[in-house]
């Protein structure tokens, strides 16, 4: 029984941390999934934070470890609360070690297609200026 509520606890906890990391944006998304080509002019660029909010591998590996250590300290019922505690925070700090380390500029480019409308595709990585004249191919922006 016992073990059990631990199992659930634990469910439960991960259930919440990761909901809390749960991608609410609702604007459409124009260019993510398409593999036409479009061409057009950049209209403009920004620099943004890279980077997702995506859960990965530190925070299931901080979960393990710290429900591991958790797991060491008291006994009883105080052991199972220390064990979902270090579940939850093991998580969470491995999540934002994880974010810091992957952590590099993106480049937000604003592209006003020559078939109408505008496009805007973040990348790492940008050699272009407004008014070059690109071309947008899987969710990539270059010059041609």
């Amino acid at each position: 029984m016992k073990t059990s509520n631990l199992v659930l606890a634990t469910i439960l906890a991960t259930a919440a941390l990761m909901s809390g990391c749960a991608n609410t944006d609702t604007r459409p998304v124009s260019s993510q999934y398409s593999s036409s080509v479009a061409y057009g002019v950049i209209d403009s660029i920004e620099t943004t934070s890279g980077g997702s909010g995506d859960i990965g591998a530190g925070a299931i590996i901080g979960g393990v470890v710290g429900g591991v250590l958790g797991h060491q300290v008291g006994g009883g019922s105080g052991q199972d609360v220390a064990t979902v505690a270090g579940v939850v925070g093991g998580a969470v700090v491995g999540h934002q070690v994880e974010k810091q380390n992957r952590q590099q500029d993106a480049y937000r480019i604003r592209v006003r297609l020559e078939r109408g409308g505008y496009e805007t595709v973040t990348q790492s990585i940008s050699d272009l200026r407004v008014g070059d004249r690109v071309r947008i191919e899987n969710n990539h922006v270059s010059r041609y």
